[in-house]
């Protein structure tokens, strides 16, 4: 069978959809998030969007269960995964669900004395028992998720010596050794120079078309959540105000406003996506200088 014809067979078998409804996340007494829903679907990418406080790490750290919401529905669809649909997957055990869903954080540690392979393998932790480390497929998916993350070649090479790029290639080597359907990044671009945030965006972008997994990833650059993402959710002070393509919600109107800066929009000539420009005091000083000469 041609790679062509297996990747429709690797989408239906990968990918589950996460459904999210009425999500409420308090902090303090305070909501934070208010009656959010989202809606992750197999082989896309949803990007969540906002400034600074407006919610959007709140609401992927609630749906990956590492907080506890006031209230909210998450439902995981079969999108041909394990069984049939889990109408209440807050109710599944912390490796229930991490058979479904990962995460991959921000800012995790570089643990010292660790090779890669030994990093990747974390990821296999669902799939063992509590007093055992048997798992009979954890050699074959740490292979295949170093090969698909471009580190086979370093697996025996201590992560201590790693650069930052090839070490959150690492750990996210780690979230795809737990063969999920559903994968959440919490701004995995920051602090990677720019060869090494197009390639992680490329990398995603594999993920869901290839693979079929559903990606839910929090990104603060709008042009790099416009190159990758099939849907984007603009948050604003805790709310979802838009939920649609890029080419739906990336408006100048509907960016000034949530950002609290003018924000102008075109098309960028190369990918015929959204390209988004702040315009500060300088700018528009400029701008000024320009139109009265």
């Amino acid at each position: 069978m041609s790679s062509a014809e297996e990747a429709p067979k690797a989408r239906r078998s990968r990918g589950h959809e996460l459904t999210a409804r009425d999500v409420t996340v308090s902090y303090n007494g305070t909501d934070v998030v208010h009656g959010a829903a989202v809606t992750l679907r197999p082989g896309q990418v949803t990007a969540l969007v906002g400034p600074n406080g407006s919610g959007k790490s709140t609401l992927l750290r609630t749906l990956a269960r590492l907080l506890r919401p006031r209230s909210a529905t998450i439902t995981l669809g079969r999108g041909s995964g394990e069984g049939a649909e889990i109408t209440d997957a807050l109710a599944l055990t912390a490796r229930e669900f991490s058979r479904r869903v990962a995460l991959l954080p921000q800012g995790r540690p570089t643990p010292g004395g660790l090779t890669v392979r030994d990093v990747v393998e974390f990821g296999r932790y669902p799939y063992r028992g509590r007093w055992s480390r048997l798992d009979p497929d954890g050699a074959r998916a740490v292979r295949k998720s170093l090969a698909m993350t471009g580190m086979e070649e370093l697996a025996g090479r201590d992560v201590e010596h790693l650069s930052g790029g090839q070490l959150q290639r690492v750990w996210l080597a780690s979230c795809l050794a737990q063969e999920t359907g559903v994968l959440l990044l919490d701004e995995p671009t920051t602090y990677l120079d720019l060869r090494y945030q197009v390639e992680l965006l490329d990398l995603i972008r594999d993920l869901a078309d290839q693979h079929g997994i559903a990606v839910g990833v929090v990104l603060h650059d709008l042009d790099q959540a416009a190159a990758v993402a099939d849907r984007i959710a603009l948050l604003y002070a805790g709310r979802i105000v838009a939920d649609g393509t890029p080419e739906d919600v990336l408006t100048g109107d509907r960016l000034t406003t949530a950002y609290g800066i003018r924000v102008d929009v075109d098309t960028d000539p190369l990918t015929g996506r959204p390209r988004t420009r702040a315009v500060g005091r300088h700018h528009a000083r400029s701008e000024r200088f320009s139109t009265t000469s």
